[in-house]
Parts: C-alpha cells; sequence; structure tokens
C-alpha cells in the first residue's frame, strides 16, 4: 500500500513557474513509477509526465514538453513536477499516481495509487 500527498498548488500568473510535490509513504516507494496528470473542468484526466521507478528515463505529454520537468529524490521518497512558462490552459487539478515496477506509460489505468490532488490556476 502506498499513500500519495500533493502539494504546491495555487494561482500563478501567465508565464509565471510552480512546483509541485508529491511524498509517498508506504513500504518500497522507490520501486513505483510515478505519473502526474491533470484533470480540467468539464474535461476527462489526462497524462503531464511521467518517470518510471528507477529515475532513469522521464516521459510527457507534448503539450507540456519544454516547459515542465519531472524528478523523483527516492532518498526522500518525494516526486517533483517543475513547471514554468505557464499558460491558462494549464489550469487544473494536478494528480499524483503510483505503479510499482511500470515502464514508461500515460494510461491511467496501469497506476495502483492516487492522490487527492492539488489545484492549479494560471491566470491570464
Amino acid at each position: 500500500q502506498v499513500q500519495l500527498v500533493e502539494s504546491g498548488g495555487g494561482l500563478v500568473q501567465a508565464g509565471g513557474s510552480l512546483r509541485l510535490s508529491c511524498a509517498a509513504s508506504g513500504r518500497a516507494a522507490s520501486s513505483y513509477t510515478m505519473g502526474w496528470f491533470r484533470q480540467a473542468p468539464g474535461k476527462e484526466r489526462e497524462f503531464v509526465a511521467g518517470i518510471i521507478w528507477s529515475g532513469s528515463s522521464a516521459y510527457y505529454a507534448d503539450s507540456v514538453k519544454g516547459r515542465f520537468t519531472i524528478s523523483r529524490d527516492n532518498a526522500k521518497n518525494t516526486v517533483y513536477l517543475q513547471m514554468n512558462s505557464l499558460k491558462p490552459e494549464d489550469t487544473a487539478v494536478y494528480y499524483c499516481a503510483a505503479g510499482r515496477y511500470l515502464g514508461p506509460t500515460s494510461r491511467g489505468s496501469e497506476y495502483d495509487y492516487w492522490g487527492q490532488g492539488t489545484q492549479v490556476t494560471v491566470s491570464s
């Protein structure tokens, strides 16, 4: 069992930056591939970024490539999402997800555990 708690969301102007954190607790948390997803009002949940359990590979949705960076600190059982050059269309609730020993995948159904989410609002 893994528990995930996101933090770092908030209100920011377009062009600004935010860093989201996802703290994982539970056994063998470092063996989990971690993903960030988001859901805007009236829209389906979409994949944002992921980093495999070893930390050796990260992958991104095309909409955030070059602006967002995912990283992990296994010593702290924490995954980060650095978001730069934010746009109003990035406004959503951002969720952290974990799946044990997953390869690179953007499919939410493959992740086993989810956090409660943190709101990110980008004003124009």
